[in-house]
């Protein structure tokens, strides 16, 4: 199938159309264009025309929507010590989500039949029999190349370099599989929630830290590194190696584990940046100051983006994110260092999508696949 076969179906699933004129009106394709289309899509059982919808004048047209059988998306968000997994109707609305204990350095071929394990597990306690799965995909916090969807040398990913995920999925389900970058997946979850904007930057700060890009309302991967800002090198008056083994790199002074590390070292415990959030909450003094030079930081980086990019949206996610200084010293180095047209009408703020954007950006991003080759 072609992409308009997408585009109708989401239109569908979302509740935008509910019958041929409204996909028809909506999408821009001629009447007898949009017919055949919708045709093809109740014959590979993604769709269900029936009963009587709302009319606009005449016969009341009959109703649309997606088939019960229509199938689930299997999708997961792999971090450096857990991994968020979901299934989703081919709408993108989660059917269950959960998240389990996993360790990303146990190496690919463990991690990743942990995901398939999972999986096969949710499928077999939520999805009716005789409901296709329609594809798998999984997020990467690192690297990936897009023609061959290898990972390429991530940082904190021992064994991972080189590592062809999508062939290691494809011998465990004859689907369409998506291997993506983590920060992508989010970005392009995140622009769902942005409906009136086309460009966007979406970071993800966490354990590491990654940037998405959405350009004219599309996932920019470039040649798989687009938006990599985590080893941007930045100013300092100490050298710091990166996990990378590159010196200065932004990763290694604003990341949470950079953030963890430096708690570390002044007698503050914490095993996660989730908790570093919470020292904020509680006004720990060196909590906030590590939080807010780490979004100085971060901004510092960005500006020269936003100078360059000039986008309407920096959404700001990840576990970080919710550390109010974080985003307000990021909003502050970029008003002060961009140009004034840059950022006269740029809005920064948290991300909306919550935890569950990777998936759902692997969903969009998936359901595409999935049409492709139905």
């Amino acid at each position: 199938m072609q992409g308009a076969q997408g585009d109708l179906l989401r239109l569908v699933a979302t509740g935008k159309a509910e019958s041929r004129a409204d996909l028809a009106r909506l999408s821009g394709l001629a009447a007898s264009s949009v017919s055949l289309r919708v045709e093809e899509l109740i014959d590979a059982g993604l769709l269900a025309e029936e009963g009587s919808g709302a009319s606009r004048g005449g016969r009341r047209p009959r109703r649309l929507r997606l088939s019960p059988t229509a199938g689930v998306l299997a999708v997961a968000d792999l971090g450096a010590h857990h991994v968020r997994l979901g299934l989703l109707d081919l709408s993108g609305t989660p059917l269950v989500v959960e998240e389990r204990s996993c360790e990303i350095a146990d190496g690919p071929r463990a991690t990743l039949d942990r995901i398939a394990d999972a999986f096969d597990e949710l499928v077999a306690a939520h999805v009716p029999a005789g409901v296709p799965i329609r594809g798998v995909g999984t997020g990467i916090p690192g690297p990936v190349d897009p023609a061959t969807r290898r990972v390429v040398t991530p940082s904190r990913m021992p064994g991972w370099n080189d590592f062809l995920v999508a062939d290691h999925l494809a011998s465990r389900y004859d689907l369409p599989i998506l291997v993506e970058n983590d920060a992508n997946l989010m970005a392009a979850g995140e622009a769902r929630w942005w409906p009136d904007h086309e460009n966007l930057m979406v970071v993800k700060a966490g354990t590491g830290i990654g940037c998405g890009v959405i350009v004219n309302g599309r996932l920019h991967r470039g040649r798989g590194a687009a938006g990599d800002i985590s080893h941007v090198r930045v100013r300092s008056d100490s050298s710091v190696i990166c996990a990378c083994g590159h010196p200065d790199c932004l990763e290694a002074y604003a990341s949470g584990a950079a953030l963890m590390t430096a708690l570390s070292e002044a007698g503050i415990k914490v095993t996660r940046p989730a908790d570093i959030v919470g020292l904020v909450h509680d006004a720990v003094p060196e909590a906030t100051s590590l939080v807010r030079n780490a979004g100085r930081r971060i901004g510092e980086v960005l500006t020269v983006l936003v100078n360059f990019f000039n986008p309407d949206v920096i959404a700001v996610g990840g576990s970080l994110s919710a550390a109010e200084p974080l985003i307000t010293s990021i909003r502050a180095a970029v008003w002060e260092r961009c140009l004034p047209l840059a950022t006269r009408d740029l809005e920064i703020a948290p991300a909306r999508a919550g935890r569950d954007a990777a998936l759902l950006g692997a969903g969009a991003l998936l359901l595409e696949a999935a049409l492709t080759e139905t």
